[in-house]
This record gives structure tokens, C-alpha cells and sequence, in this order.
């Protein structure tokens, strides 16, 4: 099963590149941009996903797939990286998987020589453990 924060990435790497979030029937269509800010989602990016989980606002679902958000967020599904290009798509636990990866109608994906989508990173936690596992060594080296 996925969890909320595995989808929430899912669809913020897939609106790094470009696909919106649609509404059931194609009523309405959201691209949050910018996606990150610094070490978090940005302002619009997390307007947009509280609308995606309330329930008074409907199904959801990724730009050229056919399960809902809401379906991801069952038992029945879990997220894997794609064969193709790496990037998060929805899988079924059981059954037929899904049909097609999201990257499919991207010309030009995948790409090597752009950087890849990724989550919000805050560059003080990084240092940290980068410290930390510095003075691990010098700790494990006196010893």
C-alpha cells in the first residue's frame, strides 16, 4: 500500500515534468508551480494535495493514467519505480498492472542530461549527517 507522503511524492516528481493533476471527467486540470521551495512543497504544490484528499472535491487522478489518486491510496496499490525511466508509477499488489507509465506521452523523457525530478531535500539535515558520519570515523579511528 502506498502511503500518503509516497503519493504525494509520486505527484510531485510527475509535476516536475509537467503532468497535471485532473479532475474526474476532465472538469478541471492543476499544474502547481513551482513544485518544492527550499526544503519543502511549495505553498500552491501543497494547496493542490489538500484538494486532491478532500473528500467533498472528487476523484483525481495523474495526466495520462486511470487510477485515482484515491485508488492509490488503498491496499491494492503501491508505487515502484518505472523500467523505463525510473520515475514513481502506480502498480496493483494483485492483478493486471497498470497500463501504460505516465512517461509515456513525454517525448522527451527520459533524459539523462536533465536532472531528474526529486523531493524537497533541506541542505541542514544533509550537513548533519555528513558531520555526523564524519565524527563517527574519528571517534571509530581513536578507538
Amino acid at each position: 500500500m502506498a502511503t500518503k507522503q509516497e503519493v504525494q511524492r509520486y505527484l510531485a516528481y510527475w509535476f516536475q515534468l509537467g503532468k497535471k493533476i485532473v479532475k474526474a471527467n476532465g472538469q478541471a486540470s492543476f499544474l502547481p508551480q513551482p513544485v518544492l521551495k527550499g526544503d519543502r512543497y511549495s505553498d500552491e504544490f501543497e494547496t493542490c494535495w489538500q484538494q486532491i484528499l478532500s473528500p467533498e472535491s472528487g476523484d483525481f487522478y495523474l495526466e495520462g493514467t486511470y487510477e485515482t489518486i484515491a485508488e492509490l491510496l488503498t491496499p491494492a496499490w503501491e508505487l515502484a519505480p518505472c523500467s523505463r525511466c525510473n520515475m514513481p508509477i502506480a502498480m496493483r499488489n494483485v492483478g493486471m498492472p497498470a497500463l501504460l507509465c505516465p512517461c509515456n506521452d513525454l517525448p522527451t523523457w527520459p533524459n539523462t542530461e536533465l536532472p531528474a525530478p526529486r523531493s524537497p531535500v533541506s541542505s541542514e539535515e544533509q550537513l548533519k549527517a555528513i558531520r555526523d558520519r564524519v565524527l563517527s570515523k574519528i571517534t571509530s579511528l581513536n578507538s
